[in-house]
């Protein structure tokens, strides 16, 4: 592959936990714990995984929204991204707020929440002429004419800058965001679950849309999102993430046509089909509920619930192995066949 845009090596979330009359540390939630991932420019990486599973805490910790916003958050781990006015690349884990705000404007973020996302007290042209006026020398009239030009290119009308966010619906609103995100011509953005709270009518719309813009503007997206069907529609390369560490990477068409992972492959035995006999009989049912990170099992995270599972998988996280073509499975017994536990006949009616 050519050099990746994003190089994320070993990194590792931990959030910690307070308690007793003193308020002293008593645990750590290990929200993401030693990722190693590359994010290829110009592609579309879907990060796909239950709730839980350090998705969204991935993509804030790439874009460095955690430690301003989250106190005693403890990072580890290389985030490296390419050097503004120089060669080589920067380790993003860490910076300050004044060596990190050069580098807002090549990464953005689209949130999943488009209600609470946008500031109730700023018009619209307030809101996606924000970051032109931090990030630019642009002057008022060339900052409007590009506030114009985006809102027109999402599906919005000009005439809708001067209106407050309480005036549109939530699909309306997931389109100023993506105006907003697209304001300062990034290179990478994060879209943490941006069609989760919409209709399944409009999520398509914004789906598309989103499409449109990555050719038009030559972005790299990073997908963060839990249907697994949005992910295989709009990603070129998926990574499935579980319990806070990535248990499979591969070309959309592999994870989602050839699943190698047990995890992976009960995730998408559970995608709806056409043909409810088909379901019946690929149904993947796992047992249990996903561990809590306060308690995370040893070794393989997945273990506890795997049909595969074997004593030596408490020993050691097993690593991300190369299975050909560039699929990569952290499974050591990924070849072996297990039987999906057929869905009841009630269960299916």
């Amino acid at each position: 592959m050519s050099d990746p845009l994003v190089r994320i090596r070993d990194l590792k979330v931990g959030f910690p936990i307070y308690g007793g009359v003193l308020r002293r540390q008593v645990a750590e939630v290990r929200a993401v714990d030693g990722v190693t991932l590359d994010v290829q420019r110009g592609e579309v990486l879907g990060l796909v995984g239950e709730s839980g599973s350090g998705k969204t805490t991935l993509g804030r910790a790439v874009i460095n929204l955690l430690e301003p916003t989250v106190p005693n958050v403890r990072l580890g781990g290389r985030i490296e991204f390419p050097r503004i006015g120089g060669d080589g690349r920067i380790d993003l884990n860490g910076l300050n707020r004044k060596a990190m705000l050069p580098y807002r404007a090549k990464i953005q973020m689209i949130f999943q929440d488009p209600y609470s996302s946008l500031n109730p007290r700023m018009t619209i042209q307030q809101i996606v002429e924000g970051p032109l006026r931090i990030h630019t020398q642009l002057t008022p009239g060339e900052r409007l004419d590009r506030v114009l030009h985006l809102l027109e290119r999402v599906g919005l009308q000009p005439q809708y800058a001067e209106r407050f966010p309480h005036e549109f619906s939530g699909g309306q609103r997931q389109r100023v965001g993506i105006a907003r995100a697209l304001a300062t011509h990034p290179d990478l953005v994060i879209a943490d679950e941006p069609v989760s709270a919409l209709d399944v009518s409009v999520q398509a719309q914004v789906i598309n849309l989103m499409a449109e813009l990555k050719q038009e503007f030559g972005l790299t997206y990073v997908f963060v999102a839990h249907d697994l069907s949005v992910v295989y529609h709009i990603s070129d390369r998926i990574a499935v993430m579980y319990l806070g560490n990535v248990v499979e990477v591969g070309t959309a068409d592999q994870v989602y046509n050839e699943p190698r992972h047990p995890y992976t492959r009960a995730l998408i035995s559970a995608v709806p089909r056409p043909d409810p006999r088909r379901t019946r009989k690929e149904r993947i049912r796992l047992q249990g509920d996903i561990p809590t990170p306060l308690a995370k099992p040893s070794g393989c995270g997945f273990r506890t619930r795997c049909p595969l599972a074997r004593p030596a998988c408490a020993e050691a996280t097993p690593p991300l192995v190369d299975t050909g073509d560039g699929h990569q499975v952290a499974c050591p017994f990924w070849k072996e066949e297990f039987a999906p536990q057929p869905v009841p006949e009630a269960a299916s009616a």
